[in-house]
């Protein structure tokens, strides 16, 4: 994951950058709202934290800029006494704020919430196959495919961690909001899959998108689409 991080004063800016290493995300920098907008269309970052007074261009325009080509995490940096400034950053698409001065372990938490709800909301592509968690629909080969919610959160589950096998109780905790009110069978859980691939594989002996790993659980291996 790579964080862009757009901040006018320096020692601000090596502080955000220090803690969010530490926590594992790469970063990016930048000290103007111009080149902030350059290097996010070069890199393609996964989130970005804009401090809204920038030199050569506000970091509202920044925001404004992204959001015109992606849904990315925006995390905007405020005044302490900037309600206005905080408004109008979520009017112009920013996900969250915090306030200067702020705890750099807030931050990092912010950082980690904000793509946590992202990811769980980011359309998959695949050849053949997308996943959108938003209205919880399926596209194969450019036709929708009518899913039960279980057998889409099995889906889902699957396709957030392609190539990591899921054993069927780490399916049973993500297929289910509250697993200890749900008692299921291993065999349940192969039902469901069985059902999965009827729906989504060309031919379900031979799946292109859930593999059956003998002894420990079930791994997606479909091919991101490039």
């Amino acid at each position: 994951m790579e964080v862009l991080v757009i901040e006018d004063e320096a020692p601000i800016r090596e502080f955000e950058v220090t803690y969010l290493r530490d926590a594992g995300y790469g970063t990016i920098e930048a000290a103007d709202g111009q080149t902030a907008v350059e290097l996010f269309v070069e890199h393609k970052p996964d989130l970005a934290i804009i401090d809204i007074n920038l030199p050569k261009m506000s970091g509202l325009d920044v925001c404004k800029a992204i959001r015109t080509t992606s849904t990315m995490p925006i995390l905007i940096v405020t005044a302490r006494d900037s309600d206005e400034d905080e408004v109008k950053g979520l009017s112009m698409g920013a996900d969250d704020y915090i306030r200067k001065p702020f705890n750099p372990n807030v931050l990092v938490a912010r950082v980690q919430a904000l793509l946590r709800r992202h990811d769980r909301t980011r359309r998959r592509h695949f050849k053949g196959l997308v996943i959108d968690p938003e209205t919880m629909s399926v596209m194969k080969d450019g036709k929708s495919i009518t899913l039960t919610t279980t057998r889409f959160n099995l889906l889902l589950a699957l396709a957030s961690h392609p190539r990591a096998v899921l054993s069927r109780a780490q399916l049973v905790n993500q297929i289910y909001s509250d697993p200890s009110s749900h008692f299921v069978y291993d065999r349940t859980i192969d039902a469901h899959i069985k059902a999965l691939r009827q729906s989504i594989e060309t031919d379900p002996k031979n799946p292109q998108f859930i593999e059956t790993v003998f002894g420990s659980g079930y791994r997606f291996i479909g091919e991101p689409e490039k």
